[in-house]
């Protein structure tokens, strides 16, 4: 689906140097479990039980990032398992990429309450708003792609024909996914980046929302009156919700997962509390739904742009379409249970016979 969506991004003038290419999956336990017996000696908790995530490093500060990392660790009671050095293959990237190309670690860690799921998704997050804030004081670069107990992210300055040649786990066997959401980019109001690429920690979106200043000035104006019952005091620690130097789908991702690690709400809720339908005058609309919009408007302004969102958690995977129903999507489900959806036809070579059921939306 990736490389037949490169039409959508863009390159460089070196032609090997993407805007961006990603892919946010399941975390493929079997694969990591493996890996860290044979090379590091260290055994993996069950899975769900710890959580991991790349991070984006300088090459001449990644061992100070590492340590203040690691401190974090230790100040958000989660306990570090260990580092892993991600196999790559830096050959395939384009000049403009290669000289940006970031020191990449992968990091485990756990708590002896790691079965209480709630908490220590809660706990995850925490570590991992700090990690963006605190190195930033310390004026260590460091870019967090990911951080979960159920998702992981691979991304990078790629074209999407780069990205599997690139990280050898996605080519690797044992890599087993139930879900996978795609993106390539085409960097439009901000610069093409690494940590840019997409998707996002729970977003794959094309961007151009155009509500944005408003949006991102109302939510650190919430700030100083927001509570939250899981957090308490530490919900000072999340703050700014948006991050500085964002994209305008990366702010979204921003709000998304505050959204869902500080106030307990489900994806598909926090979704439609920020974007919701045109459900004003929808004389089809449910009296549920429209009740759901109704007091979704009281809480929060609606985030509005021309693009379909894909979204996902690990629990939940799904897409909505922008508020005026601009931008298209469609999806195949197939006998075997197979649920396809993109922005456009012949992302998959699918037997006719095998479909039992297509929508579009428009």
């Amino acid at each position: 689906m990736l490389e037949r969506m490169a039409h959508r991004g863009a390159c460089a003038c070196d032609n090997d140097s993407g805007d961006g290419a990603g892919v946010l999956s399941a975390i493929p336990d079997d694969l990591y479990r493996t890996e860290l017996k044979e090379t590091l000696g260290l055994e993996l908790p069950p899975a769900g039980q710890y959580a991991t995530g790349h991070i984006f490093m300088e090459k001449d500060s990644y061992k100070q990032a590492k340590e203040s990392i690691a401190d974090l660790i230790r100040g958000c009671d989660l306990k570090l398992i260990g580092w892993r050095k991600l196999k790559t293959n830096s050959d395939i990237l384009g000049k403009e990429a290669k000289k940006t190309e970031p020191c990449i670690r992968q990091v485990f860690v756990t708590a002896d309450f790691a079965d209480d799921k709630e908490k220590f998704d809660r706990q995850v997050y925490l570590l991992r708003k700090q990690a963006t804030h605190q190195l930033a004081k310390q004026s260590v670069p460091c870019y967090v792609v990911s951080l979960s107990a159920s998702t992981i992210v691979y991304k990078g300055q790629f074209t999407p024909h780069q990205l599997y040649k690139y990280y050898l786990d996605l080519t690797n066997p044992n890599f087993i996914t139930h879900i996978a959401l795609v993106h390539s980019r085409f960097s439009t109001n901000t610069f093409p980046s690494w940590s840019r690429a997409q998707p996002n920690r729970m977003l794959a979106h094309n961007g151009e929302i155009n509500t944005l200043r408003g949006n991102i000035n109302f939510m650190r104006a919430r700030e100083g009156v927001m509570h939250s019952a899981k957090y308490g005091d530490d919900i000072q620690k999340l703050y700014p919700v948006v991050e500085e130097h964002m994209t305008d789908s990366g702010c979204f991702d921003n709000v998304l997962e505050f959204l869902v690690r500080a106030s307990g709400r489900t994806l598909p809720e926090a979704a439609m509390l920020m974007v919701p339908e045109a459900w004003e005058k929808d004389e089809d609309m449910g009296p549920e739904k429209r009740s759901f919009y109704r007091w979704a408007a009281m809480l929060m302004e609606p985030w509005d742009g021309p693009a379909l969102l894909a979204f996902s958690d690990g629990r939940y995977v799904g897409a909505i379409l922008d508020r005026n129903g601009l931008r298209p999507a469609r999806y195949y489900l197939t006998s075997d249970d197979h649920l396809y959806l993109s922005s456009e036809v012949g992302v998959n070579d699918i037997p006719v016979e095998n479909i039992v059921k297509k929508v579009s939306f428009i």
